[in-house]
């Protein structure tokens, strides 16, 4: 999320909020209206604003709120609460069938992100519950909307039914028996969208529904709508009856109101949500992780999830070891960052983090390519050179063959060559950290850099230091 956005403006509530060490009334007044202004900016509904501030500002004035150790720290779990509520209180998964074929209708208006959710959501499910899936692509109103489907279902090797005809509920029952004859296990059917809600599109979406009796109806929400995100969720939801919402374009959310309306106004849990363009990019739902985020107190446990889901733990053990030895090397690292890449975007990752929040822009201008770049050095180089750091180290006329190999400067051999160095240094740095040390980091992750020591200067001047 960019600046002035909710995250920004309640972690800047947070932090003066757990600053005071005592609180009266009035402190408590202006803390509110603080959360109220953040609210209204990030377009949340008006009713829920209102609802929530009176909520928190009732739990905050009690008396072992005020009276009591860290009232600051109080508040804030009061706000994290409130936030939670909003959105949902308890994480909602997929109805799958308790036998046979599970069937998933996708519904959503034009623009909204829906046939790219359906991929994401396809390979989730695979991925999660080792699934045989089928594509239905149904939408037959959008230009190039099969042939989206198409696209992704290749991407992803899953299978898309389709027909040339210009009939969404024909299309719906035909992929239905194929489904059940070809013994697939899940069926996702991709319906139409509009730009706007009319009596046609609900109509064919009802006969659709009734043709298929899916186990789950997910209306997809562009997160980029604000509170008219949860207008249009409520719309479809009294009309078709959705049963659970993937809110699409999170990370696009310059303002961040869709996540705290949609559940509230149209009483539909929010089942996933997505963001960026890769197909790895969607997560469940958590009600209370995305408060924390919210709030810049990171997630770990999704964290931990990405880690464990994508990193074989034998392989991890083996690499720690590694790390912490002398015998660490550009093999082991080239290993490092094909693990890191299995688990998606660095500045996403980089966000669960607790204590990161405060550094934003710095994660946000993470350039991911400079992996390739690395990778492609690491190559340039012969077998003994990867096993054996120190022979670059020691030769100016290999570290300028790897260069021209790589096709890059000198200078990006020698970065990567102290890349090395502070891994391993960091790595022996955190083996003798304890529970203490990182507490610290977690508030100040600063302090995990290796401390320069500053040199002498020679000659005219040489009583100044330089680093």
């Amino acid at each position: 999320m960019m600046k002035n956005s909710l995250s920004d403006r309640l972690q800047m509530f947070v932090r003066r909020a757990t600053g005071r060490g005592r609180l009266n009334e009035n402190d408590i007044e202006e803390m509110m209206r603080e959360v109220r202004l953040a609210l209204l900016e990030a377009d949340v509904n008006f009713k829920i604003v209102k609802e929530f501030t009176k909520n928190v500002k009732e739990k905050a004035l009690g008396e072992t709120i005020l009276k009591g150790l860290n009232p600051g720290q109080q508040v804030v779990k009061i706000v994290h609460e409130e936030l939670k509520r909003i959105m949902g209180e308890e994480t909602v998964g997929l109805n799958f069938a308790s036998s046979g074929l599970t069937k998933i209708m996708t519904i959503g208006l034009q623009g909204s992100g829906k046939t790219t959710a359906i991929g994401k959501l396809g390979l989730w499910i695979r991925k999660n519950y080792k699934k045989k899936i089928l594509f239905v692509a149904a939408d037959i109103y959008r230009p190039a909307a099969i042939n989206q489907l198409e696209t992704i279902g290749k991407q992803l090797a899953i299978d898309v039914y389709k027909e040339d005809v210009k009939d969404a509920r024909k299309i719906v029952k035909n992929g239905l028996n194929y489904a059940k004859e070809n013994k697939y296990d899940v069926i996702i059917v991709d319906t139409a969208g509009r730009l706007t809600i009319d009596e046609d599109m609900m109509q064919e979406l009802k006969d659709v529904k009734d043709i298929l009796e899916p186990n789950d109806i997910l209306l997809t929400v562009d997160a980029m709508m604000g509170q008219e995100a949860a207008n249009v969720a409520k719309s479809f939801h009294d009309q078709i009856g959705a049963t659970g919402v993937i809110l699409t374009k999170l990370d696009g959310d310059t303002r961040g109101g869709a996540a705290l309306s949609v559940r509230e106004v149209a009483n539909i849990p929010i089942k996933f949500a997505s963001s960026g363009e890769k197909m790895d990019t969607i997560e469940v739902f958590h009600p209370d992780r995305m408060a924390s985020r919210i709030l810049g107190m990171g997630d770990v446990l999704t964290l931990i999830e990405e880690v464990t889901s994508n990193i074989d733990e034998d392989e991890a053990k083996s690499l720690m070891e590694k790390m912490m030895s002398d015998s660490y090397n550009y093999l082991d690292l080239q290993k490092q960052f094909k693990m890191i890449k299995r688990m998606g975007s660095i500045t996403k990752l980089l966000g669960f983090i607790p204590g990161l929040g405060k550094m934003k822009d710095a994660i946000s201008q993470v350039d991911e390519k400079q992996f390739d770049k690395i990778n492609v050095i690491i190559q340039s180089m012969t077998e003994d050179e990867r096993k054996y750091p120190e022979l670059i180290d020691k030769s100016a006329r290999r570290r300028d063959r790897i260069a021209k190999g790589a096709g890059v400067q000198v200078a990006d051999v020698n970065r990567l060559r102290e890349m090395l160095e502070q891994q391993k240094k960091l790595m022996k740095q955190m083996s003798k950290m304890d529970e203490k040390d990182f507490e610290k980091i977690s508030r100040n992750p600063n302090a995990l850099q290796p401390q320069v020591k500053p040199k002498k200067g020679k000659g005219k001047g040489k009583g100044n230091f330089r680093f």
